[in-house]
């Protein structure tokens, strides 16, 4: 099997998520405890016995999201798989970060301050309340493009997230948003369902939050990945620091074409992904982009048994 390790991104949290791994596997513990160091603060605390209001900050659910991630890849390097047993790795949005540091590309400190800075950044771009966004089931990109385009009505309304062949996000102005949502359903859409975030992630609202990127990832030493990744706003491989830098930069503002990320590693033979960290969310998306590919999460240590029998 060829396969494609991918990582998680917001709204995959839960209260307890990398406590049995940390348990298991020491590696994994190491994890944790290099991300608190890393911030000045207990946040596998959070994390394992919080409140999960607190963990779903944005600012605390990007940094604890990429922790059981690399501690998910920690406990398979213990047993014996690196990271060079797949061909690609992948994101979603937050994700990208937490397979760069998972191939090697960035280290696991650097990467927490970098989702530390990041969720503030984003939040704090667009007041609470201003921003929106919204899931459209039952159209294509596409589709979903000219709902934007007819919402937007000199508001901001974009296309965020392209994350199956009928599920795209579309983020912007709350009032824009809200319109999408309706002419999406008179337009055929199954559902458009107003989603619980805190602000408007992947569109042009964010550019405040991509200048405070630029600045942040200037500072921070990009190594090239270990095996190529397959970047969220290019869907194609990318192994270069300095495009990697500027990429991580766009995301920030651009859509997360995780559709055609999955369609291009599917092209260049990837037949099995494992989805390492947190939830099956985007074990679901692949099954919807291509039956051909199988899909495995990998976020416990019964999951790592299971996957190790593979």
């Amino acid at each position: 099997m060829t396969l494609a390790f991918v990582f998680p991104g917001q709204g995959a949290q839960t209260i307890g998520m990398g406590k049995a791994l940390a348990e298991a596997y020491p590696a994994a513990q190491a994890v944790f405890n290099e991300v608190d160091a890393a911030l000045g603060e207990k946040l596998s605390d959070l994390i394992w016995d919080g409140d999960i209001a607190e963990l779903t900050l944005t600012q605390n659910a990007q940094p604890a999201l990429m922790a059981t991630s690399l501690a998910a890849m920690r406990a398979l390097e213990a047993e014996g798989v690196s990271i060079d047993r797949a061909s690609f790795v992948a994101g979603h949005s937050l994700g990208e970060y937490s397979a760069l540091a998972a191939a090697g590309a960035l280290s696991v400190a650097d990467t927490a301050r970098l989702l530390r800075t990041r969720g503030q950044a984003m939040q704090s771009a667009v007041p609470v309340g201003e921003g929106a966004m919204a899931a459209i089931l039952g159209l294509d990109l596409e589709a979903v493009r000219v709902v934007a385009d007819e919402a937007a009505q000199g508001d901001v309304c974009q296309a965020a997230n392209d994350n199956d062949p009928m599920q795209v996000v579309v983020s912007g102005s709350k009032a824009a948003v809200e319109r999408a949502a309706v002419i999406a359903k008179e337009k055929g859409a199954k559902r458009a369902v107003m989603l619980p975030v805190s602000a408007p992630f992947h569109c042009a609202l964010m550019q405040p939050a991509a200048d405070v990127m630029a600045e942040a990832l200037a500072g921070v030493e990009i190594k090239a990945p270990a095996v190529p990744l397959v970047a969220n706003v290019r869907a194609e491989a990318v192994s270069d620091p300095a495009t990697i830098r500027q990429l991580l930069v766009e995301q920030i503002t651009g859509s997360v074409r995780w559709r055609e990320s999955v369609q291009f590693m599917a092209a260049h033979g990837v037949t099995g992904v494992w989805e390492i960290g947190a939830g099956k969310a985007l074990s679901g998306m692949i099954r919807k982009i291509d039956r051909a590919v199988a899909s495995s999460a990998v976020g416990t240590p019964d999951d790592v048994t299971a996957v190790m029998a593979q």
